[in-house]
């Protein structure tokens, strides 16, 4: 067994025994399955401080101490049409993990307007979410667990330019929050990577307009997919959803307990799961082989065939995925064929994230161990072009999230994927900025802006690690645009 599980093993006893316990923060309705438990070390003033100060690293949980109170940050009184929203990890991870929102106006370009702090560190902020009216962010905790605190942070961006955190929770079955994808009626769908205890199976967790959690899918009652999640590794990185025709295909990355110390290798899967959105249920289970880690999958709009791109990370390839054809081997649905591959800069890059333009045309995606950032036109998925040079050395260390602007005129890149420290073997380089590159007329890319998140927070934050993003288009007033 892992030398780690036994202390992840207390931690699941833990929480199991506090399921009833009341959730904090501003939303006070309790989650039906959902908790949210309080820090085991309040903020005392004069006290904590010092706990948080010289902490000792722990093998694998790690002491739960509070923040350390953060130093006033300058922000700028002006209201900008575009917005970024940027889910932030201190560096030094004893300051709080906190929501940038900046202006992305060319006038403006770079002025923050707000920093939200969230009441605990170290959670290592993973990806963030919009719902669809655009009046709540939710952002993930990769490393919450260690701290066995809350894994999911809730803001509320009704006023746009002062977003306020709401409350936060935890899966009682899952953990290691990652993609998050809004619901039409309200609520998310959040693939949680790992176990309770960061093992496999993880789970699909879905929550109501309030953020509680109200189930994570498969159900254990539903015996068929929950014997496909234990019988097969099931560690959901990837999410997209199809709400028209009522399907949802996860990803499966890495088992997120393997990459701790000491560990016999980081356990990755050549995986997707395809759900019905009608029953919750797992319809089938398709293979990208030796695809060593399936990262990320999104349907590419506007295809008849609701086809789908995916990542193999160890393969630095683009598959595309057909849900609905039906595989000959299986007699289920779900084929997987090779649709491009990235070259050298992409094979064995840890990880590689995407982008797909509205109208399904055009492709963008990270490599993070290649410190590139690749385009492709799409618009022929049987004569895939490159828009990018691939021998290009970029100004850029270790990209990860990308996120095209809704107008399509820039192409947002955050220089930063994981640390997880000493006790991990998951430590990629970043130059930790936020890099707004212009998109060129034919959907190629030109390295333009920065802004340095280290150098702006060293005094305030320690630092500063930006993993993910939202933005705001608020243009026309009468068709904002959320993404």
């Amino acid at each position: 067994m892992h030398s780690g599980l036994v202390g992840f093993a207390f931690l699941g006893s833990l929480v199991n025994h506090l399921v009833q316990a009341t959730p904090t923060g501003a939303n006070d309705k309790r989650s039906p399955l959902g908790i949210s438990l309080p820090p085991l070390i309040p903020k005392i003033p004069g006290v904590t401080e010092p706990l948080s100060e010289n902490a000792i690293p722990l093998p694998i949980l790690q002491l739960p101490t509070p923040p350390l109170p953060s130093i006033p940050f300058p922000v700028k009184d002006i209201k900008p049409k575009k917005i970024g929203y940027i889910w932030t990890g201190a560096g030094d991870n004893k300051h709080a993990d906190f929501l940038a929102t900046i202006s992305l106006d060319d006038d403006t370009f770079g002025q923050f307007v707000a920093i939200t702090d969230v009441p605990t560190s170290g959670n290592s902020p993973h990806h963030l979410g919009v719902s669809y009216d655009g009046k709540t962010l939710v952002g993930g905790g990769l490393l919450s667990l260690l701290k066995t605190q809350d894994t999911a942070f809730y803001f509320d961006t009704s006023d746009p330019y002062q977003p306020k955190f709401s409350h936060s929770n935890r899966a009682i079955l899952s953990s290691i929050v990652d993609e998050i994808r809004a619901k039409p009626d309200g609520g998310f769908y959040i693939t949680y990577m790992g176990s309770a205890v960061g093992t496999s199976p993880g789970k699909l967790v879905e929550t109501d307009a309030l953020g509680n959690i109200i189930a994570e899918w498969p159900a254990v009652t539903d015996v068929p997919s929950t014997l496909n999640i234990l019988t097969q590794q099931f560690s959901p990185h990837g999410l997209t959803v199809d709400y028209e025709r009522q399907i949802a295909l996860t990803s499966d990355f890495v088992v997120p307990l393997s990459v701790l110390k000491p560990t016999l290798g980081i356990q990755r899967a050549n995986t997707l799961r395809l759900f019905s959105l009608k029953t919750h249920s797992i319809l089938s289970t398709i293979t990208i082989p030796n695809g060593q880690g399936i990262q990320d999958v999104k349907f590419i709009p506007n295809n008849p065939e609701a086809a789908a791109i995916a990542t193999a990370v160890g393969l630095g390839q683009v598959w595309i995925i057909y849900p609905l054809r039906v595989n000959p081997l299986t007699g289920k649905p779900g084929v997987a064929k090779l649709l491009y591959d990235l070259g050298p800069k992409a094979k064995d890059s840890m990880a590689i994230y995407s982008d797909i333009s509205p109208d399904g045309k055009l492709a963008y995606f990270t490599l993070t161990l290649g410190n590139h950032v690749a385009a492709l036109d799409i618009s022929d998925l049987n004569n895939v072009k490159r828009l990018d040079d691939p021998n290009e050395t970029q100004p850029i260390i270790g990209p990860h999230y990308v996120k095209l602007s809704p107008d399509g005129k820039n192409l947002l890149v955050l220089g930063y994927f994981v640390q997880a420290g000493d006790i991990s073997v998951l430590n990629t380089p970043g130059d930790y900025k936020l890099h707004w590159l212009d998109v060129l007329p034919n959907g190629g890319i030109r390295f333009n802006r920065s802004i340095d998140f280290e150098q702006t927070f060293t005094r305030t934050y320690g630092g500063a690690r930006p993993h993910s993003a939202v933005l705001f288009d608020l243009t026309d007033p009468a068709k904002p645009v959320y993404y």
